[in-house]
């Protein structure tokens, strides 16, 4: 495994323990996709520059290796030309040719391989990136929810929807039906009340009539004896 998908491991790792903990998490998911976002430009820039690093290798291994096989066929015009210092000189430019193209086949292989190895990292990156960011949005539209219920919750309580059953609107009909019926009961009692006293002084007159008949009677037995005549 490379340092680099070593690191990456424990980033991942962080961010598992950390979510456990968040009190919001989409925050935290997205500090993760902005960190993932910022290595994968930095990955794609080392990509791009180990890409132009690895074709100027190659040109330079063609380009030796070129140059060998033409001071090859150089040496070998120059023995059947009988000029054998030339064709030594040509066979050891081509030695140094043939070096040279070994050296920069190596970097190139190197290179190369440090480039497979960074594709594979960026498609890691980016599938990374997407996975991360699907559960961002499954956990946004979570949280939203949450919100949107707590909205809901609150304007129930204040305005008594799914509270007591006072707060009901039949509650409420059945609050103002009391009230009718006691201010009823109220005038009922009043109006009784007056009847009350209405037959109260006609029965109290009829009382003083029967007094004051009675006196009369009790005051003409008074003139009778004392010889008086009434009517």
């Amino acid at each position: 495994m490379s340092i680099i998908r070593r690191v990456r491991d424990i980033t991942v790792a962080t961010l598992n323990e950390r979510l456990e903990k968040a009190e919001d998490p989409v925050k935290l998911i997205d500090q993760f996709l902005w960190s993932t976002r910022e290595d994968i430009i930095g990955a794609e820039k080392l990509y791009q520059q180990y890409s132009a690093h690895g074709n100027h290798l190659k040109v330079q291994w063609l380009q030796a290796d070129q140059m060998k096989e033409k001071r090859e066929q150089q040496a070998l015009t120059a023995l059947k030309a009988g000029e054998e210092h030339m064709a030594r000189i040509a066979l050891h430019e081509k030695t140094a040719s043939e070096e040279r193209a070994l050296q920069y086949r190596e970097l190139y292989e190197q290179t190369r391989q440090n480039v497979v190895e960074l594709e594979e990292h960026l498609r890691e990156l980016r599938s990374e990136y997407q996975a991360v960011y699907d559960k961002r949005e499954y956990y946004s539209a979570r949280m939203e929810s949450l919100r949107l219920q707590q909205r809901m919750n609150a304007r129930y309580a204040n305005n008594g929807v799914g509270g007591s059953e006072a707060n009901q609107p039949s509650g409420m009909f059945r609050r103002l039906e009391d009230r009718i019926s006691d201010m009823e009961h109220e005038a009922k009692s009043l109006r009784d009340l007056r009847r009350s006293g209405q037959e109260f002084l006609a029965d109290a007159g009829a009382t003083v009539q029967s007094v004051i008949e009675r006196e009369m009677e009790q005051l003409k037995r008074k003139l009778q004896q004392e010889g008086w005549k009434t009517p």
